[in-house]
């Protein structure tokens, strides 16, 4: 990067950085929307059973018997705590999205203002 001002490089080290949390929150995000998805399925499919039915639960390598109402108030649960969590991530890629944003703005501005012709 020879012929840029520290200033710029600096810019530029920021908005890799703000590039690389950008794309571990929506890596996070894409991991908390699965796994929401997946509980509001089990409890969609628990809330088609009867009362009365089996329900087993995988903990670990062991698959337990679990009191029907108890699985279904622990998915809600779950997908509560998991929109939750996306709503912050939302947050904070939004925010993100926006520090690049400025940041690119200001390092274009920069170059082209160190490209312009000067009127002597």
């Amino acid at each position: 990067m020879n012929g840029v001002s520290p200033k710029i490089q600096n810019q530029i080290a920021m908005i890799q950085q703000v590039q690389q949390q950008l794309g571990t929150i929506i890596q996070q995000k894409s991991q908390f929307e699965m796994m929401a998805k997946e509980a509001r399925k089990a409890e969609t499919e628990l809330g088609g059973t009867s009362e009365d039915s089996d329900v087993y639960v995988t903990i670990g390598t062991v698959m337990m018997k679990q009191d029907r109402k108890k699985v279904i108030a622990d998915l809600t649960d779950k997908v509560e705590t998991f929109e939750l969590r996306i709503k912050s991530l939302e947050k904070q890629e939004k925010a993100l999205t926006t520090k690049f944003e400025q940041l690119q703005a200001q390092i274009k501005g920069a170059l082209e203002g160190a490209n312009a012709p000067s009127i002597n």
